[in-house]
């Protein structure tokens, strides 16, 4: 499996999930069953069945986290050095050339994507678009009303 790229915040994040699932749903589901097993009959009991469902759900989440950070290469935007290029971890400050609006987007993995906090993963056609770039730069992202052009404003490594 290849490395997958997280900023120490959503490796943070993936552990924080990961404890939480450990520590506080597993035992719940554990205990919700037991309890409706001491209900009789499992055959028509949609309580059991409905934990049952839910350990599934849990247990696949928790190897899910565990294999990501396994495999996690924890990328620090702070300690970047990459000259003033668009690269992973880095905040970006984009201007959309034909409306003039601003943006500003940190390029993070897939997982810590959230574009309502201003995170784009690195696999989005915009962050492609920009990866290697410099401020001044304008890139072309293929947008699903057409081809749009951003200009490069500002890089920063926070």
């Amino acid at each position: 499996m290849s490395k997958i790229p997280l900023t120490v915040a959503g490796a943070e994040k993936l552990r924080t999930e990961l404890h939480h699932l450990k520590t506080v749903e597993r035992p719940a589901v554990i205990q919700a069953i037991s309890e409706a097993r001491a209900q009789g009959d499992l055959s028509e009991n949609a309580e059991y069945d409905a934990a049952k469902e839910k350990q599934g759900f849990i247990e696949g989440r928790i190897q899910e986290l565990e294999g990501k950070l396994g495999n996690a290469q924890i990328i620090d935007p702070k300690l970047l050095d990459a000259d003033g290029r668009c690269v992973f971890g880095s905040t970006v400050e984009l201007e959309d050339q034909d409306s003039g609006d601003q943006v500003t987007y940190q390029i993070v993995g897939e997982d810590e994507a959230d574009i309502k906090e201003r995170k784009i993963s690195v696999s989005s056609p915009l962050a492609r678009a920009v990866i290697g770039k410099y401020a001044g730069d304008v890139a072309q992202v293929q947008a699903p009303g057409g081809m749009r052009e951003y200009e490069i404003l500002d890089v920063r490594y926070e």
